[in-house]
């Protein structure tokens, strides 16, 4: 037997962490690239107890779960709570990070080294496609809420459930 079945090796895990509230296709695109460099990707629902969201983190899991299926190594989950510790319990030793400009590197550099101090935890900075340079889910919410099309922003299933909370439903 090869592969990460075989005795001796090792499964390579990572973790993309987020708020996904909602998920992006920018969001996808890392977690897609991801999924084809490691053999398990958990894509971690961090909960922030100071943030009112959009969705619910279940609601946010389910949209996840729905818009990855095409890849069966993607592990949908959330934590509230230290990065490191969720990476700790699960044995994964890395954690990707898409980066949109400069402004995010500074950012997530602190993160990164913070994380690494604490725990070992490494992290790799993914570059985004330009496609996505300036997306955010932040600003898919608000282009949204003022009738903005970002049917190009979003998968489809996110679209809908975007359009039916901010009608109401």
């Amino acid at each position: 037997m090869t592969g990460p079945e075989s005795e001796g090796s090792h499964v390579r895990r990572a973790v993309c962490p987020g708020s996904f509230d909602p998920i992006t296709n920018g969001h996808l695109d890392i977690i897609a690239r991801a999924s084809r460099l490691y053999d398990e990707v958990y894509v971690a629902v961090m909960i922030n107890q100071n943030k009112s969201g959009l969705f619910t983190v279940d609601e946010r899991m389910e949209l996840i779960r729905e818009v990855t299926s095409d890849c069966p190594n993607v592990i949908v989950e959330s934590h509230h709570g230290l990065l490191v510790d969720f990476c700790k319990q699960r044995d994964i030793p890395a954690i990707v990070k898409g980066l949109r400009a400069v402004s995010d590197f500074d950012y997530e550099l602190q993160m990164a080294q913070m994380n690494n101090g604490l725990s070992g935890v490494e992290t790799l900075f993914v570059p985004t496609n330009p496609t996505y340079s300036f997306l955010s889910s932040s600003l898919v919410k608000e282009v949204a809420a003022w009738g903005g099309d970002v049917a190009h922003l979003v998968p489809p299933t996110v679209l809908t459930a975007l359009a039916g909370r901010l009608r109401g439903n």
